[in-house]
């Protein structure tokens, strides 16, 4: 494939050809008999912020002279950046016909630094606004509608992102930097590691999301059908013996874990998945799935998930946990893929995200279908749960 001319590479770097000979004469930057090559997009970029910053380019240059730095990482990490386009983002938020005030609060919501109105922009930038065009026209125009998604896949993202180059510089990069490895060939190695973790983890993305998806989407429409049937006037059939579907949550996590970092959010799911696995098999229930900072469950008694709610909810201060708190529910249920979905699920859930720290929380359902022995109810009453739109009638479990 043909390189880049210096021009290619002034107009999709957005760094002035005068800068780009001063990185050739510096060796900092080689086109090769071919040209530039992609990569050089990004080290361009890189070497003129660095020089804004205080770090010359003619330091870059005596390090790479003495073998102590490599652009490999350039090369393996960033094979095809995005150039710069030749629009503003003014233009390409007219030309969608985008609010500028839902411009800057997307890209407040994505945690993504904003371009200048007036300013060249990435092509990303306008793939970005495409997304953007799609969101807001799809809900009917509706600035503060279109944001939500936003803050969740800006947040989550970049949690994500920062959570790899956290787990490739403690495991990867200090280890070799510290191994007495000439620091141009610890670097050539990181980066060959680097782009196959990073092809894996970007694939591997995908296919979580994916999944996850899936299961989001097969519960909805389970859903949906459900409220067809009721509408229709056609029960389902009723187990004799319904299971029940239970949540548990750790209450306080997601402000612990921002507090304190990843990695108490890795050991307080470890210590959660380790409390809740054996809990589970001494009292006949089964974990369906760990949700971060919850537990999703299935038994066929409502009795035994009672009971190893109560359990869990005095165990988990004690293990160094935060207070937990759980609602049970029975009823009929659809299994796919080993897991459970239906108006069930989606009951018990609502039932944990009512209940207070230390509380475990029965539906009258749950009650009728286990055998209450070795726990007391107390009962609460109807309570209209978010998501409902019929109440639901609640009993307080305690320990005899």
């Amino acid at each position: 494939m043909a390189g880049l001319s210096e021009e290619e590479l002034v107009a999709r770097s957005g760094v002035d050809a005068a800068r780009v000979r001063r990185f050739v004469e510096l060796k900092i930057l080689d086109p090769g008999h071919d040209g530039f090559r992609p990569p050089d997009i990004q080290l361009a970029r890189l070497y003129e912020s660095l020089d804004q910053a205080g770090i010359a380019p003619e330091q870059i240059s005596a390090l790479v002279a003495d073998g102590a730095w490599s652009n490999a990482w350039a090369d393996l990490i960033f094979p095809n950046p995005h150039p710069f386009s030749d629009q503003t983002l003014a233009k390409l938020a007219s030309e969608r016909d985008l609010p500028r005030s839902l411009v800057e609060r997307t890209y407040a919501a994505w945690q993504l630094p904003m371009p200048g109105w007036d300013d060249r922009v990435r092509e990303d930038d306008a793939e970005c606004l495409d997304l953007i065009a799609v969101i807001f026209n799809g809900v009917g125009r509706d600035e503060d509608a279109s944001l939500p998604a936003a803050r969740i896949f800006g947040d989550s993202l970049r949690r994500i992102a920062e959570s790899q180059v956290r787990f490739f510089r403690d495991h990867v990069e200090d280890p070799l930097y510290s191994s007495g490895l000439p620091m141009k060939d610890a670097i050539q190695t990181a980066a060959e590691i680097g782009k196959a973790f990073l092809e894996s983890a970007n694939h591997g993305m995908l296919l979580l999301h994916a999944r996850h998806m899936e299961h989001a989407i097969v519960g909805d429409v389970l859903q949906n059908l459900e409220i067809t049937l009721e509408r229709s006037g056609m029960a389902r059939r009723r187990p004799k013996r319904p299971p029940a579907i239970a949540f548990l949550d750790l209450s306080g996590y997601t402000s612990l874990t921002e507090r304190e970092g990843d990695e108490a959010a890795v050991r307080l799911a470890e210590q959660l998945g380790d409390m809740v696995r054996a809990a589970a098999t001494r009292h006949g229930g089964r974990v369906v799935k760990l949700l971060g900072d919850g537990v999703m469950f299935h038994a066929a008694d409502p009795a035994d998930a009672v009971r190893l709610g109560l359990e869990l909810v005095h165990d988990a201060p004690e293990r160094g946990l935060p207070r937990a708190r759980m609602g049970v529910h029975a009823g009929p249920v659809i299994l796919r893929d080993g897991d459970y979905f239906g108006r069930t699920v989606n009951v018990a859930a609502r039932v944990a995200d009512y209940a207070r720290p230390n509380e475990v929380l029965v539906t009258a359902d749950a009650v009728d279908a286990g055998s209450a022995q070795g726990y007391e109810l107390a009962e609460i009453g109807e309570v209209t749960l978010r998501g409902l739109s019929v109440p639901i009638d609640l009993f307080h479990a305690r320990r005899a």
